[in-house]
């Protein structure tokens, strides 16, 4: 457990300095995280009722502070030394300066971190702070076309168990000023002129396109599940059967793929209505982000998992529908999977390269760069590697099982076997009715 610092800070209750440290955050550069349960010389107390710790905290973060606060923190439950300690992630702002109600938007209200103090912001300090603030974010940006709908929205947050009321697009932050839909209205829209491009190349660069898909004109929550699903579908897996294992690796890491996703969709900079696109190439897949690092974020803060919200409101309904993890956990996986080579920051793009782990075979099917190697070169149909699959978790399995499960014909079933045990792959032991298969070269 790390010492208190400039973003870490301990907190042994839930005291009456708590907006204070979250204040002192939200305006610092970084953000940082906030523990209720462990006293500032790392002794681990706990929280006796944490379910109502978090409901307090995530009500007075609602009720005692001033700037815009949704999406920006996460309230999460951590077991440390047997106790049950309250975690609140929190992302640096970008309303600054965020303040206590109470106080207004004065030194005495607005707060910063200095190391693992919190110190008072000075009036000039405000002021910069103020004067920095994003004016021309997507809330004040009015909407193209006042004729929405919104049918799409209802239904991704009732299969969620939320229901929308007819006070939403107030809620959500979907309305300007003045009443009118704004730019976010238009970004969650049943119909909308937001298209996103996945184009596939047979080389690893753009000269010889093969597929350019379409998934945009409809809630970007919509495009955003359409384009996870055909990545999903083109990061094949690669497999090599080791007796008594098969192993599997997947082109791309499946975590990483999601992060990078739903990260180019929520941090996108849809002021100018550009919108992400996904490029598939031979070898590598590139995904593309518009408006480049948010303000003041560098790319080793981006690396280390620090979040800074360019969209606050696409943040949170995106949260809503879970479709983002808590701050910072899903780059945490993407860096252990990858090294921050992947990423390239302009001041316009934010781009995200993954090499894929292996090279398909020309025939992009499971022989050849999928299958590896099996008794010194033998290569397997996809039927024979499901069959021989099922066989290896199952030595007593038959051949009407097979058939259920590997939902091959019970013919094509018949002639793998066959076919496997010609191959000097397995091997019959015992009697017909009452025998089993073994693997050979098995221990």
């Amino acid at each position: 457990m790390n010492f208190e610092s400039k973003n870490i800070e301990y907190k042994r209750l839930l005291n009456d300095k708590f907006e204070k440290s979250v204040i002192g955050f939200l305006n610092s550069k970084d953000g940082g995280t906030l523990y209720i349960g462990i006293d500032d010389d790392k002794s681990v107390f706990g929280v006796e009722n944490p379910d109502l710790v978090q409901r307090q905290i995530a009500d007075r973060i609602k009720n005692n502070i001033r700037g815009e606060c949704l999406g920006l923190y996460d309230i999460s439950l951590e077991e440390i030394d047997g106790k049950n300690v309250v975690k609140i992630s929190i992302s640096s702002g970008t309303e600054k300066p965020y303040y206590l109600k109470e106080k207004g938007m004065t030194s005495e209200g607005c707060f910063i971190r200095n190391g693992s103090r919190v110190e008072n912001m000075t009036d000039s300090m405000i002021e910069r702070a103020f004067a920095r603030r994003t004016r021309n974010t997507l809330s004040a940006i009015v909407s193209p076309r006042q004729d929405l709908t919104f049918e799409q929205l209802k239904i991704f947050y009732e299969e969620h168990g939320k229901k929308l009321n007819e006070h939403f697009a107030s809620s959500l932050d979907l309305l300007t000023a003045d009443g009118t839909y704004n730019l976010n209205a238009f970004l969650f829209a049943d119909q909308n002129t937001i298209t996103i491009k996945v184009a596939k190349f047979a080389t690893d660069d753009k000269t010889q396109l093969i597929e350019n898909e379409e998934y945009g004109f409809c809630s970007i929550i919509k495009s955003c599940k359409r384009v996870l699903e055909k990545l999903e579908i083109e990061n094949k897996t690669f497999a090599k059967i080791e007796f008594p294992f098969r192993k599997e690796q997947k082109m791309i890491d499946e975590d990483s793929l999601r992060e990078a996703v739903i990260n180019a969709f929520v941090h996108n900079d849809y002021s100018d209505l550009m919108s992400p696109a996904f490029y598939i190439f031979k070898n590598h897949l590139e995904i593309v982000s518009y408006g480049g690092l948010v303000d003041g974020m560098s790319k080793e803060e981006l690396v280390e998992g620090f979040s800074r919200p360019r969209n606050r409101e696409v943040m949170r309904i995106f949260r809503d529908v879970d479709l983002v993890e808590q701050l910072g956990t899903g780059m945490n996986k993407m860096m252990s999977a990858y090294s921050p080579d992947i990423f390239r920051v302009s001041p316009n793009f934010l781009k995200v390269d993954f090499t894929f782990a292996s090279k398909l075979a020309d025939d992009g099917g499971i022989n050849g760069g999928i299958n590896g190697g099996i008794n010194g070169g033998i290569k397997l149909s996809e039927a024979e590697l499901l069959v021989l699959n099922e066989i290896r978790n199952n030595p007593h399995v038959t051949n009407s099982e097979l058939v259920q499960l590997t939902a091959v014909a019970s013919r094509t079933v018949d002639r793998c076997i066959k076919s496997l045990r010609e191959k000097n792959i397995i091997v019959r032991k015992g009697a017909k009715k009452n025998g089993h298969w073994e693997l050979v070269g098995a221990n």
